[in-house]
């Protein structure tokens, strides 16, 4: 899944990772931003499409630009070098729609077998987490580097 990806640059610290998608829409910048939420070690993964003129990004944006398999590849990659840095880093993640939440769900089930060699991945159901299943439907995700 990876392989087939954009290029991007990132921050020095590896917080912030930025390419841009390539489509029929055009080229649009994405952006890919690791915070520190208030519990130490636990890392909220933002993503969406940065805006020319402002520079805010937003998640809510729908870009189509047909490339959906190369941007979450993209994403993916980002997420092997911040856990490369932050070993101990447990990353939280959900879309910010039903939709986009099926869709990483969609990514993640897709690609379980190889995310599971380097990766353990949990999913959030309506009342508590538990290891990623295919079939099931969750709410966000979380998922933390194998020692």
């Amino acid at each position: 899944m990876i392989d087939n990806r954009y290029q991007f640059e990132s921050s020095p610290d590896l917080m912030t990772f930025e390419f841009d998608s390539v489509g029929p829409k055009g080229s649009v910048t994405k952006v890919v931003q690791y915070s520190e939420i208030n519990v130490r070690g636990f890392y909220n993964l933002g993503f969406g499409d940065k805006d020319p003129q402002s520079g805010y990004i937003s998640d809510l944006t729908v870009t189509n630009n047909s490339d959906s398999q190369k941007v979450l590849a993209t994403v993916a990659r980002t997420l092997y070098l911040f856990t490369e840095r932050y070993s101990e880093a447990i990353v939280l993640a959900t879309g910010s729609s039903l939709a986009r939440t099926r869709l990483y769900r969609m990514g993640i089930a897709n690609n379980l077998s190889g995310i599971e060699q380097d990766f353990v991945v949990l999913g959030l159901t309506a009342t508590d987490w538990e290891p990623f299943r295919k079939d099931a439907v969750y709410h966000a995700f979380s998922v933390r580097r194998k020692s």
